[in-house]
């Protein structure tokens, strides 16, 4: 595949080197010659300085012969009209938008986006997708991760095994005979920095993250299984009243009526702007690393902190700070790579990165075959994939245990006639159910051709 993306960031290095890993033909344009030589120098791609969306620079770029074009630079307009030039010049068949302006995404606006109007067939908001996720985290206290599939019915949960978890030790199949009615899998373990697709004779360690393939239902119950039963918090405070923390603290009005939520925001016009469209959160002017505004906020009764500010070094150190003055966890935003390998050592529970919410959106649309979602886990080490299975695939009408499945592939869940299944020995996949199931990077494209439809596979 020919890939042209537009923006040599960190999400547009981030996408470049996975899909240049995977042998596919990837051209980058920015306007930034360090950028582009770093990339170029680091990644199997061709880069090319100048504005993504003006039509000589994408000529350059091969624009004519794309397959997909990617827009991922820092300024919407940009992606916009990069989308309206590939389709209107170079009749470029998928163009991808990062959008971040919230008013672009409105409802009333929602054919806005449409080859009639303006070209682009997939918008992707960062803010949205990490506020969903922030949300995602609140709800299931207990889980490093939590990603949603099949029309929700079925969860993703990533679960740190500490040393008082009960099921380490324990074959995963035996798991599976002392809980016959726990709608949950372990599809893959991290391990002293890898990625384990695990056999079912294969047992946790004490320190493994262990992501599980469940019902949606059954999450809690899961995180209670592995030794975690934090309580929901019911007193948040969110550090930073950006797009995002603006869209938690809506959100958490319209869902979760019963939780408490105080936001500070240094910004004083931003303050008095979401304080007005909020009706139930208490906002603060300040800074998150003011010992006092925190104080004020209560900070000491806190449930949880939510540092999402647009600079990492402020959320990781509000959250220490409001650690150290009595809130009971942490959740923290953080962009850097480099400051995610001394979180947990500095004090932060749990940390997003928005990249990696972002390239797995984007992921979703550059699978080929019946690929209904993405989310790529430890930096792309492995994917969790939902596909649809197709009358001509392989996988169709065997016992699973006949299937001749590399290693690196672990099937998680089936959805079949809108309800969960929980895959067995003796299961057998029926044309259109919905499979959920875990790859390792390596195994990614085997899982394509399984899922093609028959022109594609033959």
């Amino acid at each position: 595949m020919k890939v042209i993306i537009c923006g040599a960031g960190q999400v547009g290095y981030g996408i470049a080197e996975r899909l240049s890993r995977e042998n596919n033909d990837v051209s980058v344009i920015d306007t930034s010659a360090a950028l582009i030589a770093s990339i170029t120098e680091a990644l199997d791609v061709r880069g090319y300085v100048g504005h993504g969306a003006h039509p000589d620079v994408l000529a350059k770029a091969g624009a004519d012969q794309a397959d997909m074009l990617i827009a991922v630079t820092l300024y919407d307009e940009v992606n916009i009209v990069a989308c309206e030039v590939a389709h209107a010049i170079f009749n470029v068949p998928t163009k991808v938008a990062r959008i971040r302006a919230q008013s672009y995404l409105a409802p009333e606006y929602s054919d806005l986006f449409s080859r009639e109007n303006v070209p682009i067939d997939v918008t992707i908001s960062p803010e949205i997708e990490v506020g969903r996720l922030v949300l995602r985290r609140i709800s299931f206290p207990g889980a490093t991760d939590v990603v949603r599939f099949a029309d929700d019915r079925i969860a993703m949960v990533a679960i740190e095994c500490m040393e008082d978890c009960p099921v380490v030790d324990t074959p995963l199949q035996q798991l599976s005979e002392l809980f016959p009615d726990l709608y949950a899998t372990v599809t893959g373990i991290f391990r002293d920095g890898e990625l384990i697709v695990p056999h079912s004779s294969d047992q946790l360690k004490t320190g493994d993250l262990a992501y599980v393939v469940c019902d949606r239902d059954h999450a809690r119950r899961t995180l209670a299984l592995f030794g975690h039963e934090e309580q929901e918090a019911r007193r948040i405070i969110i550090l930073g009243a950006g797009n995002i923390g603006y869209f938690v603290a809506r959100m958490i009005e319209e869902q979760q009526p019963r939780m408490r939520v105080k936001l500070i925001e240094n910004d004083r016009d931003r303050a008095v702007l979401v304080a007005d469209k909020l009706n139930n959160t208490v906002v603060l002017h300040g800074s998150a690393m003011d010992q006092r505004i925190l104080a004020q906020a209560d900070v000491q009764e806190a449930d949880l902190v939510v540092a999402l500010t647009n600079n990492d070094q402020i959320n990781i150190l509000g959250s220490m700070l409001a650690r150290k003055q009595g809130a009971k966890s942490a959740l923290v935003l953080i962009n850097e790579p480099a400051y995610q390998d001394f979180a947990g050592a500095a004090g932060v529970d749990a940390y997003i990165n928005p990249r990696a919410v972002t390239i797995s959106r984007v992921l979703q649309h550059v699978r080929k075959g019946r690929i209904r979602s993405v989310y790529a886990v430890q930096n792309g080490m492995a994917e969790v994939i939902e596909a649809e299975a197709l009358e001509t695939s392989p996988l169709v009408g065997k016992a699973l245990r006949e299937l001749e499945l590399p290693d690196g592939i672990r099937i998680g869940a089936l959805y079949r006639d809108k309800a969960y299944v929980r895959p067995d020995g003796d299961t057998r996949i029926k044309a259109k159910d919905r499979v959920v199931l875990l790859a390792a990077a390596e195994t990614v494209r085997h899982v394509e051709q399984l899922f093609r439809v028959s022109i594609q596979y033959f």
